[in-house]
């Protein structure tokens, strides 16, 4: 059984910025608490094609092992290693990312896509967000019964997790435009 939701939300700054602000997510410091689920990121690899200026980025997150504390105790893990692929296109103005984790996957599989692109009513002033996930819980023995709760769960923990990203992506997104103004305030 799989699990998928789907959410769009706009907003009110331009790609550009909306971009910007997605690269910095992980890395500003006052967003640890915000989020808490993510342990640490690396990049692993990034390169631009040179013919279309395309910039592919691969990085690895290690994060909270998502679904209910029983099925981490069940599991015996408590994080889960996922890797991030990045395709931004600055030509199109579309940035994709393509998230799965690569640990747990005998109990587990996620897979998250975000994709950013100019709003087709304000393309030079708003940011349309698509974010689609997909969660699997793999029948094993002792929770068979369960899988469909436990997908649920995880659901709610992923839509929960979205919205915090979402209200970090916004504050990156005040402090850039308040930056870029000549006012840095917060």
């Amino acid at each position: 059984m799989v699990r998928a939701y789907s959410q769009e939300h706009t907003y009110k700054h331009p790609w550009e910025r909306v971009t910007a602000a997605s690269w910095r997510k992980f890395s500003d410091p006052e967003n640890k608490r915000t989020l808490s689920h993510i342990l640490e990121v690396d990049t692993l690899s990034h390169k631009l094609e040179p013919d279309s200026g395309k910039l592919h980025t691969t990085r690895a997150l290690t994060i909270h092992a998502p679904g209910p504390w029983f099925v981490r105790k069940i599991i015996g893990q408590d994080m889960c290693h996922c890797v991030e692929s990045t395709v931004v296109d600055a030509q199109s103005r579309s940035m994709q990312l393509t998230t799965r984790n690569i640990s747990l996957q005998k109990f587990i599989e996620v897979e998250e896509k975000i994709r950013y692109d100019p709003h087709p009513d304000n393309p030079n002033g708003w940011t349309v967000c698509r974010q689609e996930t997909s969660i699997s819980i793999k029948p094993f023995s002792k929770l068979a019964s369960m899988a469909g709760k436990i997908e649920q769960k995880c659901v709610e923990k992923f839509q929960h997790n979205s919205v915090k990203g979402r209200e970090v992506m916004e504050r990156i997104c005040k402090y850039l435009e308040a930056e870029s103004s000549g006012g840095i305030s917060v």
